[in-house]
């Protein structure tokens, strides 16, 4: 077996995101070499222990350009079939997301289209969403079901999910996420439909088809006490949770994904102070999703100063559903989360990787370091701010998966 890295390039600026090293953890004249998938050097060129010709089989100029750790959109439903521009439309006309909801359309009206394709016909449509995502720099992804709502949909969305991880040779983390609505055939037995949403778990689990799992907790979705129910069950299975909270009132959740050292509390916009001192307390991340502010015209914020304040991660991510974030850019998505959160620039790079690494509980990607997954994007910008300055652009001059 060879002794030669994979591949080195030199002459590059690297924003490792390491945080020892300040701002972007930013490393000019630097090289990075990599071998079997893993990074073997991400520093200053002068420290590289031999003549690059002497280290790697192939060696390359970056030219200068500014490296990054592939981006990570930690919260996607990109799997669902047909679109809502109609009520997108409504929207504009005063209509609320609550009563668009309440009226059957929102949720149940993806439902009913993803339930009625078959798997195949769900993987061509879902396939581009996610190969858009990958050209603007993502290198994994998180997806998740919730729009089939009964066993057979649920389990025919996880496998297009797994299915779109070996088709474009990425990490697809799987989410389950059958408490998202009330079908119609459980109206008024919403407890009833927890117990077969537990029930479901166990089966698609056994199935090798979850990696962690979600629930909408919210009055429009599920309450905390039903909520709770699924993440015991969860919990039995060995299975990390994450939760939509608070997105529309604070019924709680993100505190009481804190109680369960949740990965991730995602949305955020009526989360209190208490609640994101326990979150910070409990590790759980916090992920800010500004398509669905943004779409939805939003005006309450999520509690950014109080985040930073505790030191609570925050993760940044697309939210990419038919409803609410119809995005198919995370690099716009971190656009927006400067704009209307008021993040920084460098923050939201680190909310698109390494924070976002942490919402799924993977600990081998996110920065330039060695022995992390050689997931790295090369852009054609001057300064890792512009990743967040322009509005859309081709900007990759290449990406490098492991």
């Amino acid at each position: 077996m060879s002794a030669l890295w994979d591949g080195l390039l030199v002459d590059a600026r690297l924003a490792t995101l390491r945080q020892e090293l300040g701002a972007y953890g930013a490393i000019d004249n630097g090289a990075i070499g990599w071998k079997d998938g893993l990074i073997m050097f991400a520093g200053p060129r002068s420290e590289l222990p031999d003549r690059p010709e002497a280290l790697a089989a192939r060696v390359s100029s970056a030219a200068n350009r500014w490296i990054t750790p592939g981006l990570i959109d930690c919260h996607t439903h990109l799997v669902f079939a047909g679109n809502r521009a109609p009520e997108f439309e409504r929207r504009l006309q005063g209509v609320s997301y609550e009563q668009i909801a309440r009226e059957g359309g929102g949720i149940l009206s993806t439902v009913n289209a993803t339930r009625a394709c078959s798997e195949d016909e769900l993987f061509a449509e879902s396939l581009p969403r996610a190969r858009a995502l990958l050209a603007d720099g993502v290198t994994t992804l998180e997806i998740k079901s919730g729009y089939g709502l009964d066993l057979a949909s649920e389990r025919k969305m996880l496998r297009v999910a797994r299915r779109i991880g070996r088709e474009l040779g990425i990490t697809v983390q799987t989410t389950y996420l059958g408490a998202h609505a009330l079908p119609p055939e459980f109206a008024g037995r919403a407890d009833d439909y927890v117990q077969a949403v537990c029930g479901w778990m166990r089966t698609l689990h056994a199935e090798g088809l979850i990696d962690a799992v979600d629930a909408f907790c919210e009055s429009i979705g599920f309450s905390p006490a039903q909520t709770r129910l699924v993440f015991d069950a969860a919990r039995r299975l060995g299975l990390p949770v994450k939760l939509h909270a608070d997105q529309l009132s604070d019924l709680g959740g993100a505190a009481l994904c804190a109680q369960f050292g949740a990965l991730s509390a995602d949305h955020l916009e009526y989360t209190g102070s208490a609640a994101v001192r326990a979150m910070a307390d409990a590790g759980t991340v916090a992920v800010l999703l500004p398509g669905a502010f943004h779409v939805l015209r939003e005006t309450r914020l999520p509690p950014i100063e109080a985040l930073r304040e505790c030191g609570a991660p925050m993760a940044i991510a697309t939210d990419l559903n038919p409803g609410t974030s119809p995005l198919l850019s995370l690099r716009l998505a971190m656009s927006l989360a400067c704009t209307h959160f008021k993040l920084t620039p460098e923050e939201a790079l680190r909310g698109a990787t390494v924070h976002a690494a942490k919402a799924l509980g993977l600990r081998d990607r996110g920065e330039l370091r060695v022995g992390q997954r050689a997931d790295f994007v090369q852009w054609r910008i001057s300064h890792p701010s512009e990743l967040s300055y322009w509005l859309g652009g081709e900007l990759i001059e290449e990406i490098h998966r492991a």
